[in-house]
């Protein structure tokens, strides 16, 4: 059976504390269910960013989207963790990646390392986070028990095998670094999704339940005229024809209807029933989560 359909928004700016409630409390208005913060330098502060979004809102959880390891100690982030699940309600899911701009490691005068170096790292952060929350004597203590909802996000195969082994949601960008071109990404085909998924679901095989599936968002266009939106968008996909970026998963173009069919029909084909957006594009989607409420 499907999962029913969850939503997040991911906000990306923040001008005053007022506006930043505004926008969380018009999201919940929307029916965003998950209220998101990146964690990239020039972007808000995550964690007092989704205790705002909290305080601001009554029924959206609130979560990162994803934490850079890179810029985390384990017995840091745990404390952090633990205090905003308490000053939350329990309304926090732990978002965490690996990063994957290395300008922001240098930036911040932090070491940047090799592809395993930083799934090294991932996992031991994912590791000791998890060990720390889940004794007795850690204080603070999460409200939510062993820890707050774990997302991971990735998709090569030691990343996937870590999602597998730890994660309670297991996020998919869509999208795959560009050989040689440190922080750029190229989208995933429909094919080369179906691959990804069934990787991780060769390594979630022993699991005694299953992972809550996630896609990133990266355009929201509502239109009548899907061939007329796409075609701005060819000079960054310039291998793509027209017929295949219109079919890739990440990008929502159409009526609300048609975007509601294409998400109804990616659940179906790789399972992805928690879809996050990112802010210039949630007031957009707001019909989109109308038309699926329910389903």
């Amino acid at each position: 059976m499907a999962r029913p359909f969850r939503f997040g928004v991911n906000m990306v700016a923040l001008s005053s504390g007022d506006e930043w409630r505004k926008k969380c409390r018009r999201a919940e208005d929307l029916g965003y269910d998950v209220i998101l913060v990146p964690d990239h330098l020039g972007a808000p502060a995550p964690f007092p960013a989704v205790v705002a979004a909290a305080e601001a809102t009554e029924r959206p959880r609130v979560g990162t989207f994803v934490l850079n390891a890179g810029f985390w100690n384990p017995a840091l982030l745990a404390r952090e963790v633990a205090t905003v699940d308490a000053l939350t309600g329990g309304r926090l899911e732990l978002g965490l990646g690996t990063g994957y701009v290395k300008a922001e490691h240098d930036a911040a005068g932090l070491p940047w390392g090799a592809p395993g170096e930083r799934v090294d790292h991932l996992r031991r952060t994912v590791e000791e986070v998890g060990r720390l929350l889940g004794a007795e004597e850690h204080q603070p203590q999460p409200v939510q028990k062993p820890r707050p909802p774990l997302l991971i996000g990735g998709n090569g195969d030691r990343m996937l095998r870590l999602t597998a082994e730890h994660a309670d949601i297991a996020a998919f960008t869509g999208a795959k670094p560009v050989p040689g071109d440190t922080g750029k990404m190229l989208h995933l085909t429909p094919e080369e999704l179906d691959e990804r998924v069934a990787a991780h679901r060769r390594f979630a095989a022993g699991r005694s339940e299953p992972a809550e599936l996630n896609l990133l968002i990266q355009m929201v266009e509502v239109t009548n005229d899907r061939r007329a939106a796409i075609r701005p968008v060819l000079e960054y996909i310039p291998h793509l024809t027209e017929d295949a970026a219109l079919a890739l998963p990440l990008l929502l173009v159409g009526t609300v209807r048609q975007i509601a069919e294409q998400l109804r029909a990616q659940r179906e084909r790789f399972g992805f029933s928690y879809i996050t957006v990112l802010e210039p594009y949630a007031e957009a989607f707001g019909p989109v989560i109308e038309e699926l409420s329910g389903s």
